[in-house]
């Protein structure tokens, strides 16, 4: 059994890896700004204040250091790109200080360069320059991530499920029913919320590497996105020709051959379930 830090234990993952790992009989500490009211030691700490983190980490002394942070609460993608780059800059050398021997991390999986299929682990990462902010800022954590003994990088694809922006009273929810929401030609990966945090507990026993985390079925917004609105009580939506060629999903074979197998295999039935 293994101590984990885990680093956006009141997130939308985080939430659910807590119970989860304690279930599997590993000692959790989690890393939070501020007091939480967590079935786990909690331990306040920012990630943006270096030498206090690293203070922090030595004092936990985990085996293994598990981010799950994010800033997307006000749709701040500046700050959620901020947290990407310096946040998880000073997190991995604060496990690196404290001698953990492994760093897991969420990433996203629509950071691939374009093309007709799902990509895989090996499809490079995009480099048009209208998309450096958000893949260059994915590029920076996985990079730092790579510096430790032991790493894995999870690209999960877009969560839904409850408490996600993709729910009945979600952020997407609220704009189907309002009629904002276009279905195109973009392929997109989905992975229900809970699945994504089986495979974050799973990733303790995973070999070093990057791996997509996503169901089986990557669908164009054609396809999808009028089950999505049906299911949250929406109206048709409207439909547009457009397709960019980064939108294209992201392939699981890895995970499958790495023992990760999805309850919600499909968006199809996850969204139905609702």
């Amino acid at each position: 059994m293994s101590h984990v830090l885990l680093a956006g234990a009141s997130g939308v993952v985080g939430r659910r890896v807590v119970p989860l790992l304690v279930a599997h009989g590993h000692q959790v500490t989690a890393l939070s700004r501020r007091p939480q009211d967590l079935p786990v030691d909690v331990v306040i700490g920012d990630v943006f204040d270096r030498e206090a983190l690293i203070e922090t980490v030595r004092r936990v002394s985990p085996d293994v250091v598990m981010h799950q942070l994010t800033d997307l609460s006000g749709r701040d993608f500046a700050a959620n790109a901020e947290i990407r780059r310096t946040g998880t800059r000073n997190l991995v050398d604060a496990a690196l200080a404290a001698g953990a021997g492994k760093v897991i991390a969420q990433s996203i999986a629509w950071v691939y360069e374009p093309g007709d299929k799902p990509a895989t682990e090996q499809t490079p990462l995009d480099n048009a320059p209208e998309r450096a902010g958000t893949v260059g800022a994915v590029a920076a954590l996985e990079e730092a991530v790579r510096e430790a003994p032991e790493w894995v990088v999870l690209r999960y694809g877009l969560f839904y499920g409850p408490t996600t922006w993709y729910a009945r009273d979600g952020l997407m929810g609220e704009q189907a029913r309002a009629g904002e929401l276009v279905a195109d030609g973009d392929v997109s990966s989905f992975v229900h919320v809970d699945d994504a945090a089986s495979a974050a507990v799973a990733a303790l026993d995973w070999p070093s590497g990057v791996v997509n985390v996503v169901d089986d079925e990557p669908a164009a917004g054609h396809d999808w996105l009028p089950v999505f609105c049906t299911a949250v009580g929406a109206p048709p939506p409207s439909t547009s020709d457009t397709r960019h060629g980064w939108a294209r999903g992201a392939d699981n074979s890895h995970a499958r051959g790495l023992g990760w197998v999805p309850r919600h295999p499909s968006w199809r039935t996850g969204f139905d379930a609702w």
